[in-house]
């Protein structure tokens, strides 16, 4: 279960509206208890590819953000990037990029004039959806 409050997915789909007509992306953080993920960090990358297909994060920026969670004592929870024609669900690159099965991807598609977020575990390229609640 990930637990995302309402600034966060505020700030994650303003970030993806922003990067419009490209991909937008961004890491966050949080806390684990048992099998919970709670967000208390949010954040928002460049996308150093400029696409509307897809998403690289700028290293000097993943950099300062990896910086910043172990300050507050918090732990990388997962990646977020935005789809602006398609769908919350992973793309084959999308799969084939997940590296760590620990990690909660979240995809917020902004084909429709809600954004609509979706978080999904992938290991070993099998993608498996998973709770949010907002």
């Amino acid at each position: 279960m990930l637990n995302l409050g309402a600034e966060h997915f505020g700030q994650m789909a303003a970030h993806a509206r922003a990067g419009l007509p490209n991909e937008s992306c961004g890491l966050f953080a949080g806390e684990i208890s048992g099998d919970t993920k709670t967000v208390k960090a949010v954040y928002c990358l460049k996308n150093t590819d400029a696409s509307p297909e897809h998403f690289s994060m700028a290293p000097e920026d993943q950099f300062t953000a990896i910086k910043d969670i172990r300050k507050k004592g918090l732990t990388l929870l997962g990646n977020f990037h935005s789809h602006p024609l398609t769908p919350a669900r992973p793309s084959e690159e999308d799969i084939r990029l997940a590296f760590d099965p620990s990690l909660s991807y979240i995809i917020i598609s902004l084909k429709d004039p809600e954004p609509v977020l979706k978080s999904f575990i992938v290991h070993a390229g099998t993608v498996t959806e998973e709770a949010v609640q907002v």
